[in-house]
């Protein structure tokens, strides 16, 4: 049974099977259907939605540039909190040359594969990143994982915790759905440093490839398509709950999967291209 149609199934307000009973029924990870989003004070969360939207304008701007910005909007807002602030939302300024501070020697880190890379087939390289998704009184992350070659949705998953335990089962659900790719492009974020997901992702004979410092571009399918999720469909309107949320993306994505018309694919859908296309 298709994965959309498990999380379906899920009852949130059955009281006689819990949320972790119904998961183990059926075989879904609990990471999927049962969460809260993370709550915070309205100013944050004001401060946060802002952010989110800017850095779609500003990707260039740091902490001194948003500190001007914000205090002349009338913020009382100092150094640390927003730095707090845009750890949280996922701030990552792009930047023209390496930075020089200390990594984490415990980390792996890998080349960046897809530079020069002819993708000429689905599966041949997936893309992977968590976005900040602001609420009405709160906050959850999204994880979605993009087909290159046909920009397919073929993975997604919410979560109030950027855990690498999380990643990981997104991507076993996907892999299980649709088989594996040659390549899996991602940041370098610590859920996909660590050993947890390196593992994973070697035991099942997949090459990691992975952006350098500074360089959204090199994720630029899913940096993209944050554009898209939001500006078409999050930033309309104001979930309150996890399972508002849940069903609110899960039109969306079947939508942009099965029925928005891509340029960049010849006016054709992802699914369109991705069911016939040759893995």
């Amino acid at each position: 049974m298709p994965l959309d149609m498990r999380r379906d199934m899920i009852e949130h307000d059955n009281d006689t099977i819990s949320i972790v009973e119904q998961c183990d029924l059926l075989n879904l990870h609990r990471s999927g259907v049962y969460y809260e989003p993370v709550p915070e004070n309205q100013e944050n969360i004001e401060i946060m939605a802002f952010m989110d939207r800017q850095y779609f304008e500003t990707p260039f701007y740091g902490v001194e540039r948003l500190m001007v910005l914000l205090t002349c909007m009338g913020y009382k807002i100092n150094r640390k909190r927003l730095r707090r602030l845009l750890k949280v939302v996922g701030w990552q300024t792009l930047y023209p040359k390496k930075r020089t501070t200390n990594t984490n020697p415990d980390h792996y880190k890998f080349p960046y594969l897809l530079k020069g890379l002819e993708i000429t087939r689905k599966n041949q390289v997936w893309e992977i990143d968590i976005t900040y998704i602001p609420m009405k009184r709160g906050f959850m992350y999204l994880f979605a994982i993009i087909d290159v070659y046909t920009r397919c949705i073929v993975g997604w998953s919410i979560s109030n915790a950027m855990t690498a335990a999380w990643c990981v089962e997104t991507i076993r659900e996907a892999i299980g759905m649709h088989g594996k790719p040659k390549i899996i492009n991602s940041d370098q974020g610590s859920q996909f440093t660590g050993g947890l997901y390196v593992k994973f992702i070697q035991d099942h004979g997949i090459e990691i490839s992975m952006d350098s410092k500074g360089r959204a571009i090199d994720n630029i399918y899913i940096e993209r398509f944050w554009r898209s999720v939001k500006y078409e469909h999050v930033y309309l309107f104001s979930y309150e709950t996890g399972k508002e949320l849940w069903k609110g993306l899960n039109w969306y994505f079947t939508f942009y999967n099965e029925a928005r018309l891509h340029e960049s694919l010849g006016y054709k859908t992802p699914s369109s291209l991705y069911m016939k296309t040759v893995a």
